[in-house]
């Protein structure tokens, strides 16, 4: 067993937001599968002004579990409550899920790439042609069109940038800390700095199959992701 004051291999960082109706038992589920790992992890839940219980939940559930942390903000903002779990984060390595995920076989496989050193760092790409996308129509058509205006916009290589993703903290710290956006495309100039930055950055494919409806619905957050698609073009492109 990991003693309070050891670093754990693994952070396992996930950003929530008004989820009182599938934190305890999604929690209680990644760390019943998390048995069958044999490296030592933490778990950070960033909360991110919610609304509802969340907060409280998490709290008890940090009670319940000594490899769990809770970071709470009163501002929903989940790019900022992501990178403030990564720094926090004591791990050699860093997974970034998702709550209604919580996908232990894509901790396997892109673990398993990066410390065998094949990577710095492995992004789940929903577009890759192996993947099984079982998300609704609209939120793949919309994916499909981000992925592209990346592309376009900002020379990105890949196919997706945003959702399940981990990497070596210590090599990819930096890049980390020079990400300037917040909200929803924080990880989408993560990967793309990391990316021209010369990282070796490897993509492999996801089932994904979410358990609950977006807490934040999705035409509402258009206006802000089109603002700051513009806004990392210029970072990415002009200040660089």
């Amino acid at each position: 067993m990991m003693t309070e004051n050891a670093r754990p291999r693994v952070s396992i960082v996930i950003p929530v937001y008004n989820e009182e109706l599938i934190l305890f038992g999604a929690v209680e589920q990644l760390l019943e599968k998390m048995k069958a790992f044999d490296f030592s992890y933490e778990l950070i839940l960033t909360e991110n002004g919610s609304k509802d219980k969340t907060r409280s939940i998490a709290s008890n559930l940090a009670e319940r579990h000594d490899c769990l942390r809770v970071l709470n903000s009163d501002e929903p903002n989940y790019g900022k409550a992501l990178k403030r779990g990564i720094l926090e984060a004591r791990g050699e390595y860093v997974v970034c899920d998702e709550i209604d995920l919580c996908d232990t076989d894509f901790y396997r496989r892109a673990l398993e790439i990066l410390f065998s050193g094949r990577a710095e760092m492995v992004v789940g790409s929903k577009a890759l042609a192996e993947s099984n996308d079982n998300r609704p129509v609209m939120r793949r058509v919309a994916t499909g069109v981000l992925n592209g205006m990346l592309r376009v916009a900002t020379g990105f290589t890949g196919t997706d940038t945003h959702g399940l993703k981990a990497f070596r903290r210590e090599a990819l710290l930096s890049v980390v800390n020079d990400c300037q956006l917040e909200r929803d495309l924080f990880t989408s100039e993560f990967v793309i700095r990391a990316e021209r930055a010369g990282f070796a950055v490897q993509e492999i494919p996801l089932e994904l199959r979410e358990i609950r409806a977006p807490s934040v619905n999705l035409y509402r957050r258009v206006p802000k992701v089109m603002k700051d698609m513009a806004r990392l073009v210029y970072l990415i492109r002009i200040k660089g």
